[in-house]
């Protein structure tokens, strides 16, 4: 059996770096996009997530913009056809930023923009395919382990909602695209690695530690579905309110979702991915402390000086809390005694691949 099926990652994720216009238009290209995550590097300024699913401009009133770290509700009102994200076969194009969302507003600013690929559709009548038990529509790419969910909530407990990733979730980011109330408008993360993961969360929002829930149903996902409850901390099936979810699992030297103990040490610890890494997250579960992103096309590690991570749980511009780890052929290894990422306390992490550690023909990635 082939090491990897996907030999080159950049066709389902890529970094794109941009410097604003004020105005005009800005293509990137890359085939098949269904997420955009984009951050101003250069100033503050919130996170910007769109999607394909529930739209990237206010043509068909919309409201695109969603903003990891904030508890608001979609937004975007003001994105008319001109702005905002098209999602096209083969590129995005950032438009104008007329409602001052920061993201294309400035032509001092440079900026990042995250690219996750999915490609196909999809639609499922609870009722009629006898899967999950409430009817959900999205984006998926099987291939590559992710999918876009949307649902509307029904507020009955014990609910599921289909997710169409080909396999079992290993984690999910969801948000209450409507609510403001407290309890129902957090993004609320799934993680399997996280000890009885289907009763427990972290809020993408916060820095706060891992911690109980009945979110998740108190139910693992499957292969079909995840599970989603109503009352208490009810932000994945609250009255008839829209959710959305964005869902991914495992794959072989392209994507991974684990763990690992920070030992608080210069020799830190090396986490095994099979690949070499093109985006990391990291967050502890066990301590207070921030979301921290790196990618391959901005520096800042491998020794390097330069700024080089954000918070995705604030709005600041990126740190030069810099040399914290470096990316290997194979995995990421920490280079810091202690700081955000080697703490004395477990880790979780979402990472995707710039290239596998072997490809399907059995050719070696070398390292950095």
């Amino acid at each position: 059996m082939a090491y990897t099926t996907i030999d080159d990652p950049t066709i389902y994720f890529d970094t794109k770096l941009y410097t604003g216009t004020g105005s005009n238009n800005i293509t990137l290209t890359m085939d098949n996009v269904g997420w955009v995550w984009m951050k101003n590097r250069t100033n503050s300024g919130n996170h910007i997530l769109m999607d394909i699913v529930r739209g990237g401009n206010n043509s068909n009133s919309q409201k695109p913009v969603l903003l990891s770290n904030t508890t608001g509700a979609e937004q975007g009102s003001d994105i008319t056809a001109t702005g905002g994200v098209a999602f096209g076969s083969t590129s995005t194009v950032i438009g104008s930023d007329n409602g001052g969302y920061n993201y294309n507003n400035s032509t001092s600013s440079n900026y990042v923009a995250w690219h996750w690929g999915t490609g196909t559709a999809f639609t499922n009548d609870a009722s009629s395919t006898s899967v999950g038990t409430i009817d959900s529509a999205g984006s998926s790419n099987q291939e590559a382990g992710f999918s876009i969910v949307s649902w509307t909530g029904n507020a009955t407990a014990d609910q599921s909602v289909a997710h169409n990733l080909g396999g079992v979730p290993e984690m999910i980011i969801s948000k209450n695209r409507v609510n403001t109330s407290t309890n129902y408008n957090d993004w609320t993360v799934y993680h399997h690695s996280l000890a009885t993961a289907n009763d427990k969360k972290l809020r993408l929002n916060t820095t706060d530690a891992v911690s109980a829930t009945n979110e998740w149903g108190d139910t693992d996902p499957t292969s079909t579905v995840f599970s989603v409850h109503t009352g208490g901390d009810g932000a994945t099936n609250d009255g008839s309110d829209t959710i959305i979810a964005y869902c991914f699992r495992s794959i072989k030297g392209y994507s991974k979702f684990g763990t690992y103990e920070g030992n608080g040490n210069a020799d830190g610890t090396y986490v095994h991915l099979g690949f070499q890494p093109a985006f990391l997250i990291v967050k502890p579960i066990d301590a207070a402390d921030n979301w921290v992103m790196f990618d391959n096309k901005r520096l800042g590690f491998n020794s390097s000086t330069s700024p080089y991570n954000f918070y995705a749980n604030t709005n600041g511009a990126e740190t030069t809390d810099t040399g914290q780890l470096d990316f290997v052929s194979n995995g990421f290894k920490i280079r810091n005694g202690g700081g955000t990422v080697n703490k004395t306390s477990t880790y979780i992490f979402m990472a995707f691949a710039e290239n596998p550690f072997t490809t399907s023909t059995g050719i070696p990635a070398t390292a950095r």
